[in-house]
């Protein structure tokens, strides 16, 4: 009786297709991320039907949801692709952008006979109509409730206030930043994180408040994109003021090049040069940059 193992049908070990894919797919005024469930196969940019928290809407797909991709959302929605947009989804979602002007100027009067503290900044329609969603911008807590039940009564659906703040105005509003491109808020950016002056100080950007402020009026969210990357190559420079030894000599600090790597100094006999960073032997006294920042940290 023989042994041998008759080899496997390479047939039997096919994986079978998948029934169901997932999808991260952008959606809404605020571009909302989400992970949608399809048993279609969708590609990048396609619009798309879902079913999600809000009801049904609008959304293009952006990319399969791997583990790499859900990882990196924070706050994520989940729902339902249920189909492409159809010509007739189009006709129903330009019919409803059509009459945004009038619900603003609609609720903002119902606000302003309420003598509500508020500025209606747009108003959201889900393409199945299961709600509408009002933006608004307010200094202080308003008490909206009498109004949500006046809307409620005029629209025949569900209410939702959103008080939003000047950056989302901007994400709502704004179309394109100073670059030339669509602002990032809109474009790319799921989350808005803090810029700071010191941002743009290192950088060596212009201080003049109007150029590097975005449509917001707030700094621009770009200032952080590359700040990491400045921070790191300043660390690897002597701080402004130090003594430091130089292979021609002792020199001071007087600035840097920090993307270059080439430090400005002031020599022994008093030029001041450019050298690279390569060319410092030693730093033999800590300059007043690097004292000030470790008072902070501490």
């Amino acid at each position: 009786m023989s042994n041998l193992i008759d080899p496997i049908d390479a047939e039997s070990t096919e994986i079978p297709e998948p029934t169901s894919w997932e999808y991260i797919v952008r959606s809404g005024s605020m571009r909302t991320l989400g992970v949608m469930t399809s048993k279609e196969r969708f590609r990048y940019s396609d619009q798309v039907v879902i079913r999600a928290d809000r009801g049904v809407e609008i959304g293009t797909v952006l990319c399969e949801a791997t583990s790499v991709a859900n990882e990196a959302i924070t706050e994520k929605t989940h729902g339902t692709i249920l189909r492409k947009v159809t010509a007739e989804d189009r006709r129903k979602r330009d019919s409803l952008d059509a009459m945004v002007r009038q619900d603003i100027d609609g609720c903002q009067r119902s606000a302003n006979q309420l003598r509500l503290e508020m500025q209606v900044v747009d108003v959201e329609r889900t393409l199945g109509g299961e709600r509408i969603v009002v933006y608004y911008l307010a200094e202080q807590r308003v008490d909206f409730r009498q109004l949500v039940r006046d809307l409620a009564g005029h629209f025949q659906t569900r209410i939702e206030m959103r008080q939003i703040g000047v950056r989302d105005e901007a994400k709502l509003l704004a179309d394109f930043g100073d670059c030339g491109q669509p602002i990032c808020c809109a474009n790319h950016l799921s989350k808005m994180p803090p810029v700071s002056m010191r941002m743009a100080k290192l950088q060596k950007a212009t201080l003049d408040p109007n150029k590097i402020s975005g449509r917001c009026g707030r700094l621009k969210c770009c200032l952080r994109y590359e700040f990491e990357t400045y921070e790191a190559l300043a660390a690897e420079l002597p701080a402004i003021g130090s003594l430091i030894l130089t292979r021609d000599g002792q020199a001071t600090v007087l600035g840097h090049d920090i993307l270059s790597q080439q430090i400005a100094v002031k020599t022994e006999d008093h030029r001041r040069i450019m050298i690279s960073n390569p060319d410092v032997v030693s730093v033999i006294r800590v300059g007043f940059e690097e004292k000030k920042s470790r008072r902070k940290k501490k």
